[in-house]
């Protein structure tokens, strides 16, 4: 009799740790699933930035290729004063 409750007393531990394994398990698994969830909502958000950024950055080359447009007709008109003055 003993020696049936030692072994029942052996298997009950055996499965109170498989079902703490179990129950850590599942944390971990919870605790992953959210780290997920949190890096594709933190992709998508880093996703639209760099898309406002690209067009930020359209709009700043196509200002710069206008200002230096202009700067170019600028200095061209001095240029050409400059030369009138000196005939």
């Amino acid at each position: 009799m003993d020696a049936a409750i030692r072994r029942l007393d052996a298997a009950i531990d055996t499965l109170e740790a498989a079902v703490n394994r179990g129950v850590e398990h599942g944390r971990r698994r919870e605790a992953l699933e959210s780290q997920l969830q949190a890096f594709g909502s933190d992709r998508s958000r880093l996703a639209s930035e760099l898309d406002r950024v690209r067009a930020r950055s359209t709009d700043l080359d196509a200002a710069n290729r206008e200002v230096s447009r202009r700067l170019e007709h600028a200095a061209d008109t001095i240029r050409a004063a400059l030369s009138a003055q000196d005939r």
